[in-house]
């Protein structure tokens, strides 16, 4: 459909010709982007151009002006129509008829409508005490009446915003910082508000009232083509959901991507955030330059008296070779000499880092610009250089943004390119993979001084997700490159060997610590097979740590840390040459076998709660002792259903399971009867704990049947119903072979829900297994539970009837 063909729609009967020639632009599939957002902002121009010269006859001294995006020209398909009827305060009778004349066909068309009716006095009066009506009258374009009279507000405007521009520019980035601190940054949120978030279109905005105020202005490059991605994606999820919505979700990505031909959900969202990136790097160096220049003008003054005139020259210290720092920012000496000079970027960056201060921007793009390529391999100042950066604590982040937005990173290590700007669709992340890794490293520079090689350690942080960006499993690519990219900066072949194998191993002692049975001497032989020696071990230990506490709160906890400090003893105890103990080989306390006792003499369940703690580390912070949770000990006569009834009843009282162990215990001679003891650590979702005679009482009546667990539970989910959002992938479960030598390792990967611990538990019931220990591990809304199971014979499975119980336990989570 043509432009000229829309304009005869629109002429046709006013608001339904209107509306008519709009839904046609917005439906065809010829135009989109900048030259449809242009074109309906022509079409409308021209229909509220007609119902003002309807309505204003020979009324004088009226002009009609489109501010905001609108006043730009960039309307998407729910955009506001952000509109203000100027006059001159004559005829204000006239003025306010014209007014309904103008907005009751908008509202009457379903379009949103923000409007006001001023004099060029009042908007400027209005626009000095509100700094978002300001903003948006620099953006004011005339749409029809008196010219004169837009052109005067607007010259007005433009001129109080640059007189006051020392006093408003302040406010406007106080402003954006309380946005981004609600909003968050666009470029790491899987549901992002493309609008409001930090490195959105508010921001774009902003930067244009910055270089309107003529104080300073945006880095250019990228940022024009940044905004107008933003603009494409906010207009496909307009035309996606038929709503005014700046927000991304999850449930409409995929449709989102689909509109602007995009290969899925993934794609989008990596294209939301490198411009997001683009944006919020060009903000920080603006907002920068404006403090630098607002500070210069504030001390000329008082300089200019004391030295009787003349622009004092700025003062230059010396941070290291061909690197100087300038007025708060990093800079080259003036003897640099970058295309000779290969490591001057990373030391330029080292420098900064350790500095705590920001690379100035025309010292990037100068490097950017000149530099040669690092010889392979590279020269040990180089390898050095980097790893001074990687271990400078958080300045390294803003640092390595600005190396990175002028493409500095990934000539120095190509495979970053993968993983850049790369999202993570897993609620326990809270960054981007890239971001993770720098992340990761800055925790890692915490704990250098735990390791014998921190260099090791801090380029191990750095690649240790690099695999992210490949297909399969990211440990195992990941091990691949790890060794390529470290033979590339110059470590020799055992250093990278020790590099390749954190990187593939990243995992492993987390992983094994909270899933794994670690009484199990196959466990901890596995483990240290794994590592190999003890250096390496100390190296995966502070990596691991590192690693969890860069992903997210639900990734670490002193829960976590526990288990992960016992495995790690145990496997240096290895690697000294001790072999572990063979499990069931410790003998009851005084408390378990007192419960066991009180078991068979009251012929039911008997529990006792404890709290368990963790006292500070030595070099932590001083403090009271950190919880773990609560340790739950259970001794039950022995009968069917124990693990169900005690899972059931943990999850009617809301109670998370953290850890759980089962076994028979032995008794003192001369007391008949088989014991099953419950150890078990548990903490509670939300409230206090309950009380520990409400826990037996509920237990008595879910071993003799007469409390209803199952529905209970499906009580509660009906009186919650589940929100709207993206539908979990379905559960798996595996057979971890060769994981012990004493009991079937079954695996269960699933949504974590209350009561899943309970229809598992009942699952392995109703096949007649003994569940000798379990291992429960929950991050975010994903649940990874490990059973140690054996046959009615104490004997681990055979591998036809373990096959045979995943695929039951699989049907069982599907019901």
């Amino acid at each position: 459909m043509t432009s000229t063909n829309v304009r005869k729609d629109a002429e046709d009967s006013g608001p339904s010709g209107y509306a008519a020639a709009r839904l046609r632009l917005l439906t065809e599939g010829a135009r989109s982007g900048p030259p449809r957002r242009a074109a309906l902002a022509e079409l409308t121009d021209e229909w509220l151009a007609g119902l003002f010269a309807a309505g204003s006859e020979d009324l004088k001294g009226v002009s009609l002006v489109a501010v905001g995006g609108y006043g730009r020209g960039e309307l998407s398909p729910r955009s506001d129509l952000d509109l203000l009827l100027l006059h001159d305060g004559g005829d204000t009778k006239a003025v306010a008829a014209l007014a309904d004349r103008l907005w009751y066909p908008v509202w009457d068309l379903g379009l949103a409508l923000d409007h006001s009716v001023r004099t060029p006095a009042e908007a400027r009066r209005t626009a000095g005490e509100d700094l978002k009506v300001q903003l948006g009258l620099l953006d004011a374009r005339h749409l029809a009446g008196d010219l004169g009279l837009t052109a005067g507000l607007r010259t007005s405007v433009l001129a109080d915003w640059r007189n006051q521009a020392p006093r408003r520019l302040p406010e406007l980035q106080e402003l954006c910082a309380e946005r981004a601190e609600r909003q968050g940054e666009l470029q790491y949120l899987l549901e992002p508000d493309l609008k409001e978030a930090r490195g959105g279109l508010r921001d774009a905005t902003a930067l244009r009232a910055v270089a309107a105020s003529w104080l300073a202005d945006a880095p250019r490059e990228g940022l024009d083509d940044a905004r107008r991605r933003l603009l494409d994606v906010r207009d496909a999820l307009h035309l996606a959901t038929g709503r005014a919505t700046d927000r991304l979700a999850l449930q409409e990505q995929d449709q989102v991507a689909a509109e602007l031909g995009l290969l899925d959900a993934d794609a989008l969202l990596r294209q939301v955030y490198e411009a997001a990136r683009v944006i919020s790097y060009a903000s920080d160096v603006t907002w920068r330059e404006v403090g630098r220049v607002l500070r210069s003008r504030a001390v000329r003054p008082r300089l200019r008296r004391l030295v009787g005139g003349g622009k004092p020259a700025p003062e230059r210290s010396p941070l290291a070779e061909g690197v100087v720092e300038q007025d708060g920012e990093v800079v080259l000496a003036r003897a640099a000499r970058p295309e000779r000079d290969p490591v001057l970027p990373l030391r330029a960056a080292a420098a900064a880092a350790q500095a705590g201060l920001p690379l100035s921007l025309h010292a990037v793009r100068r490097l950017a610009a000149t530099v040669r390529p690092l010889p392979t391999p590279w020269p040990a100042e180089a390898r050095e250089q980097l790893v001074t950066l990687l271990g400078s604590g958080p300045p390294t982040v803003d640092v390595w943004e600005a190396l990175e937005a002028d493409g500095l990173i990934t000539r120095l290590l190509p495979d970053w390119e993968r993983v850049r700007c790369r999202p993570q669709r897993n609620a326990v992340h809270i960054w981007t993979v890239d971001r993770h890794l720098i992340e990761t490293a800055v925790r890692a520079s915490e704990f250098t001084r735990r390791v014998g090689r921190p260099d090791l350690l801090l380029v191990a942080a750095l690649l240790h997700d690099i695999g992210k960006g490949w297909p399969g499993d990211h440990s195992v690519a990941g091990e691949i490159i790890a060794k390529d990219v470290a033979a590339r900066i110059g470590f020799d072949r055992a250093d990278a060997a020790v590099l390749s194998c954190l990187v593939r191993h990243h995992l492993l002692l987390v992983e094994t610590a909270t899933r794994r049975d670690l009484e199990d001497p196959a466990t901890v032989r596995s483990v240290a097979d794994a590592v190999g020696s003890q250096s390496t071990l100390e190296l995966l230990h502070a990596l691991t740590e590192a690693d969890a506490l860069a992903t997210g709160p639900a990734a670490w906890s002193s829960w976590r840390g526990s288990l992960v400090t016992d495995l790690v003893k145990r496997v240096a105890a290895v690697l000294a040459g001790d072999e572990p103990d063979e499990p069931d080989a410790a003998a009851p306390t005084a408390e378990q076998e007192r419960l066991a006792i009180e078991a068979i003499a009251t012929g039911g369940p008997v529990l006792s709660l404890h709290a368990q703690t963790e006292p500070p580390a030595e070099d932590g912070p001083a403090g009271d002792p950190e919880p773990l949770g609560v340790e739950l000990l259970i001794a039950v006569p022995d009968q069917a259903g124990v693990l169900p009834a005690v899972a059931g009843v943990l999850a009617v009282h809301r109670l998370t399971v953290r850890t759980a162990e089962l076994r028979a215990l032995d008794l003192p001679t001369g007391v008949d009867g088989s014991v099953l003891l419950l150890n078990w650590r548990v903490a509670a979702e939300y409230g206090s704990l309950p009380q520990a005679t409400r826990l037996r009482a509920d237990l008595v009546r879910a071993l003799d049947g007469s409390l209803d667990i199952a529905g209970r539970l499906a009580e509660r989910d009906a009186a919650y119903p589940r929100r709207r959002g993206v539908v979990p992938p379905p559960s798996r479960v595996t057979v971890a072979s060769a994981a012990s030598r004493h009991a079937t390792v079954i695996e269960v990967r699933a949504q974590d829900a209350p009561g899943l611990l309970f229809r598992i538990g009942q699952a392995l019931e109703d096949e007649g297994l003994h569940v000798r220990s379990m291992h429960v591990s929950t991050l975010g809304a994903n649940a990874v539970d490990a059973f140690y199971v054996t046959g009615a014979d104490g004997a681990p499975l055979p591998a036809d009837e373990a096959a045979s119980v995943t695929r039951k336990l699989e049907e069982a989570l599907r019901a």
